[in-house]
């Protein structure tokens, strides 16, 4: 059952939100002074911008470790459920995700704090299953990182599985299985009028895109162009049909560069991504991506060291207003039903994005004026 109240479900055929507001840098990997600096007073007031300018949702990235380097990139980070918790308190229409890993917390203490989260937001959370690639985190909770991805994703799914049981059992229940044992569960209060908030996996491997094809109502997933992005919504919204009988929207992320010429966007990129980025840091994000992580296709990962500097390493929008909501236009035409955006200062620059690119999506009936 999808929540009216809920953004994620609402009538905009593209939908867009921030991603990684909650880590320090963000998603530039970058010595820039104006780098984002992740403190809970700045995340109040985007969020704020945010939902009165009517975007949809708000995603973090769980991070338990950074990445060294000068900067530490996404070295401190505001913990996810707690962070959604507040956001949601202090918004009014903005969807705020929670990203779990479900490695690192037990299924019904997730259920719990979701729920009471969810609560406080009058049905507003999503969540963000993440099963799992970042050694380092793994060896700080002395956990072994399985080698092969589809030992992750099976226990993601006995996770996802009990969470969502401990959701809808109308009584208490025991759980046994490969992963999990639970005598006389329960989950109290359920999410807001018993219907599960809507659920995202962010995956580019077939075993992380297949779990959202059976689980989620939205596949998060990279796009390196807008063709192979078209080839990718078209077949995994055909396989979750086919093997599910679910309808499976998919969403990409971007990150976005935004001045009033494209030579002042390409300059301030160039800048920051290139002349000042976050050497060490970027090379061991490219690294451990690539040992551990199948988010972004290992082709890509060696290829595009400037954009993992850039916006970690996910499709660079570049270049002046029209050309901004030109990049976001093709993004619907390729079928995607949303994209998250992320910015090098993301108070600095939202306000420019909301005034002059959102109102040039309206134009072309990609979304409705915030209120609208």
């Amino acid at each position: 059952m999808r929540r009216p109240e809920n953004a994620m479900f609402n009538q905009n055929r593209l939908k867009l939100g921030l991603f990684s507001p909650n880590c320090s840098g963000g998603m530039a990997v970058t010595t820039v002074p104006e780098r984002w600096e992740a403190s809970w007073d700045s995340n109040l007031a985007l969020a704020q911008m945010a939902d009165a300018a009517g975007l949809e949702f708000l995603l973090p990235i769980a991070r338990w470790a950074g990445y060294g380097g000068a900067t530490d990139f996404q070295g401190q980070s505001l913990e996810t459920i707690t962070w959604a918790t507040g956001l949601l308190a202090q918004t009014r229409q903005i969807t705020v995700f929670a990203t779990v890993h479900t490695a690192f917390i037990h299924p019904l203490v997730a259920a719990k704090q979701l729920a009471t989260a969810d609560h406080i937001g009058g049905g507003r959370l999503g969540l963000n299953i993440v099963c799992g690639w970042n050694k380092p985190e793994y060896d700080m909770f002395s956990l072994t990182l399985p080698d092969d991805h589809s030992t992750r994703y099976s226990y993601g799914q006995s996770w996802w599985d009990l969470v969502r049981t401990a959701w809808e059992a109308p009584a208490p229940f025991d759980w046994h299985d490969d992963f999990f044992r639970v005598s006389a569960g329960r989950c109290s209060p359920h999410p807001v009028g018993g219907a599960v908030p809507p659920i995202m996996n962010a995956g580019s491997s077939d075993e992380g895109r297949d779990f959202a094809a059976r689980n989620c109502d939205a596949l998060f997933t990279v796009m390196v162009d807008t063709d192979s992005g078209a080839q990718t919504v078209s077949d995994w919204r055909r396989i979750a049909l086919e093997r599910y009988r679910r309808e499976l929207d998919i969403f990409t992320t971007t990150y976005v560069v935004c001045r009033p010429t494209a030579a002042e966007a390409r300059e301030y990129h160039e800048h920051y991504a290139v002349e000042c980025a976050d050497e060490p840091a970027v090379e061991r994000l490219m690294s451990l991506m690539g040992m551990h992580a199948q988010s972004f296709p290992r082709e890509m990962i060696a290829a595009l060291k400037t954009n993992f500097a850039g916006g970690h390493g996910v499709y660079p929008l570049i270049g002046d207003p029209a050309q901004v909501a030109d990049g976001l236009a093709r993004i619907a035409a390729a079928g995607f039903g949303g994209a998250s955006v992320a910015f090098v200062n993301y108070l600095d620059e939202l306000p420019y994005f909301i005034a002059e690119v959102l109102p040039r999506l309206e134009e072309r009936g990609l979304r409705r004026a915030a209120g609208g």
